[in-house]
């Protein structure tokens, strides 16, 4: 029995479940690792071509913008950094995870927002169609200019009253009507036209002093109709009128 619980002792025991788990772990972590350094060692590498590539188009006079070939997201955000570093207008176009791509231009080639417009829809972008497109428009808004100004112009004056009607009222007054109600210098508010006797004050009284005097002296009286014309006139005299001795 010593002898065999000797042998069976110096027999290396077999790994127990936990030291193969552990063991598993370590080459799992190992290879996780290798692939970080791998997608690490990719994406330095695709920095650095990015920049020499921009860094050519940056010398290149020729080239005002630069298409990228579609790539997936994490690698654009990495050339849109690049870009900005660099002091590039860039903008990506395209469908994700199908042909989304990355554009790039020159500041002083910097995009309008029309030709960003057509790349969003998936046109392609000609400058010469877009200087006649620009200049269409130029003349439609031109021409809707005159029109407008054409009929502010025909419109009649006279429309003042109607446009304010709502305020002032519908109510009119003829030439003839403020004439009548006009005042008049000599007679205060009541019309010079509606005045019977038109001789001046001082005609009328010196005809009353003359007929007085008659009368006085013994002549011969005067008619009925000339007294009473003399005696409306002296009537219709208000008391007090501009121009006579009080």
């Amino acid at each position: 029995m010593d002898l065999l619980g000797s042998i069976l002792g110096s027999m290396e025991k077999p790994p127990s479940l936990g030291d193969a788990e552990k063991k598993k772990a370590r080459a799992q972590k190992k290879l996780v690792e290798k692939q970080q350094e791998a997608e690490k060692k990719k994406l330095t590498d695709f920095r650095e071509k990015i920049q020499k590539r921009i860094q050519e188009f940056i010398k290149d006079g020729k080239q005002q913008k630069y298409k990228f070939e579609p790539m997936e997201k994490v690698l654009r955000a990495i050339l849109h950094e690049v870009a900005d570093v660099a002091g590039l207008a860039s903008f990506s176009f395209g469908f994700e995870e199908e042909d989304r791509y990355v554009m790039l231009w020159k500041k002083e080639f910097a995009p309008s927002d029309d030709e960003l417009l057509a790349y969003r829809r998936g046109e392609a972008w000609d400058p010469e169609k877009a200087k006649e497109m620009a200049k269409l428009k130029e003349e439609e808004r031109l021409s809707a200019e005159a029109e407008s100004a054409q009929k502010r112009k025909e419109t009649p004056a006279g429309n003042y009253r109607d446009k304010y009607r709502h305020l002032i009222g519908d109510d009119t007054v003829s030439k003839d009507d403020a004439k009548t109600t006009a005042t008049n210098r000599s007679y205060g508010f009541v019309s010079a036209d509606n005045k019977r006797d038109r001789r001046t004050i001082e005609e009328v009284m010196a005809e009353s002093r003359a007929k007085k005097r008659m009368k006085t002296e013994g002549g011969a009286p005067a008619q009925t109709g000339e007294t009473e014309d003399v005696a409306s006139a002296s009537a219709e005299i208000p008391d007090s009128v501009p121009g006579s001795s009080s």
